[in-house]
């Protein structure tokens, strides 16, 4: 339910007798639910139902705007982004979108005529965004006038980041490209070997100081210089384990984070760990499956296992802080901090709104009826969410007035002489 899983889109990577076992593999996925066999009670699968609580945490829905049209339930890697003064949006039908934060109002809006999968990514003036046959393409922020476009021959999921005058791609064929901001010309990259089967889906690359921090399939992840490629460090997050294809999966497909000089990392059938970013050093690690990812802020790590439970550790030495698992099975996004709430989204289109204290629910808000599958974005006070449908909207909270203190009399009384 909660997962897809793709054969690696190398030729010849299979022998013929390989195949029916594979046939018998990819038949079971669906019904066992993420891998997990043993668990035919369709109650264990079923959609936790929504919580009944009264809300403390007064969200409002300050715009709303249809992107274009949506894709169902295919897990791209579209969700906004913002450069500090604009959010921009791509649709699956291939539009691009640039708002004012505040108001929603367009302030342009282009058609790429390509099926976009992931995307956008905002940097240095530049917005890229990433299409289903490999088409890479850049945009000027100002007025979404096309640069440049080229095909990478390959289908990214994961966002392209811009940074330093490169753009970073990271494609499910398990390369790492590099390219020209200027021109689109390649740069380096860097590939690993991939797995015969892996899940649908990547972890966007992170930049920290110099270097690119990348997840791979094979359950690696990588530093690599943004200026040249050059190898820093490769650590195991997820060693691959088991007798079979299914049992051995190790994707490192969520959302990563970075606190100061520590990196947080996830991988699917493996670990949640802390690691040091300038050598890969293992801080701490713990024993959390989870395929969407994690986020972090200073005292914090927030993250979400394979079958919905929102879990907060300890950013220190990775102990757990509290668990809630009113999202069991209903497909919960990487979570994000927006001030006191760690928020999530689900397959319904609703956003829930968790206390980052102690994991109670605080507030729940809805796009549309369209599945939630991008991280949402956090902008100052404001919180922006887009659906597969196409669907985008933009939150806040509104905070309480406060009521004009009582004031003692001032008037005094003179004492006699």
């Amino acid at each position: 339910m909660a997962c897809a899983y793709k054969l690696s889109p190398r030729p010849g990577r299979f022998r013929l007798d390989r195949w029916p076992a594979l046939l018998v593999v990819l038949i079971a996925i669906p019904l066992s639910g993420c891998g997990v066999f043993g668990g035919d009670d369709e109650e264990e699968l079923a959609p936790a139902e929504l919580l009944e609580f009264e809300e403390s945490l007064d969200v409002r829905r300050i715009w709303s705007d249809k992107v274009g049209k949506g894709s169902e339930f295919l897990r791209i890697g579209l969700a906004p982004a913002s450069d500090g003064n604009r959010i921009y949006a791509a649709s699956y039908n291939g539009n691009v979108t640039a708002y004012d934060p505040a108001s929603g109002k367009r302030i342009w809006r282009v058609e790429t005529d390509t099926i976009l999968s992931a995307g956008p990514g905002v940097g240095d003036d530049v917005v890229v965004v990433a299409g289903y046959d490999g088409d890479l393409i850049a945009l000027h922020t100002t007025d979404g006038a096309e640069i440049w476009r080229i095909n990478i021959a390959g289908e990214a999921l994961a966002r392209p980041i811009v940074r330093n005058g490169e753009v970073v791609v990271y494609t499910i064929d398990g390369r790492l490209r590099v390219y020209s901001l200027f021109d689109g010309s390649q740069s380096w990259a860097l590939e690993q070997t991939l797995p015969a089967l892996t899940q649908r889906g990547s972890a966007t690359p992170i930049v920290v100081g110099g270097f690119i921090i990348s997840g791979f399939d094979n359950g690696r992840l990588v530093a690599s210089s943004l200026a040249d490629g050059t190898t820093e460090w490769e650590a195991i997050l997820t060693p691959p384990a088991g007798r079979s294809d299914l049992d051995r999966l190790a994707d490192i497909d969520g959302s990563m984070a970075a606190v100061g000089q520590d990196i947080y990392a996830s991988g699917y059938n493996g670990r949640i760990a802390s690691i040091a970013a300038e050598s890969g050093e293992l801080l701490w690690d713990r024993e959390i499956s989870t395929h969407v990812g994690l986020t972090a802020d200073w005292n914090n790590i927030y993250a979400v296992g394979d079958h919905g439970e929102l879990i907060a550790l300890l950013r220190q030495n990775g102990s757990d802080v509290w668990r809630q698992d009113g999202l069991l099975n209903r497909e919960p996004t990487a979570p994000v901090v927006f001030g006191s709430a760690v928020v999530v989204g689900d397959f319904e289109g609703y956003v829930h709104f968790f206390s980052t204290g102690d994991g109670r629910p605080l507030a729940r808000e809805r796009v549309g009826k369209g599945m939630i599958s991008g991280v949402p974005l956090v902008m100052g006070d404001k919180l922006y969410v887009q659906s597969e449908s196409g669907a985008l909207a933009a939150f806040t909270v509104r905070t309480p007035e406060r009521k004009p203190e009582a004031t003692e009399d001032t008037d005094t009384v003179e004492e006699e002489t």
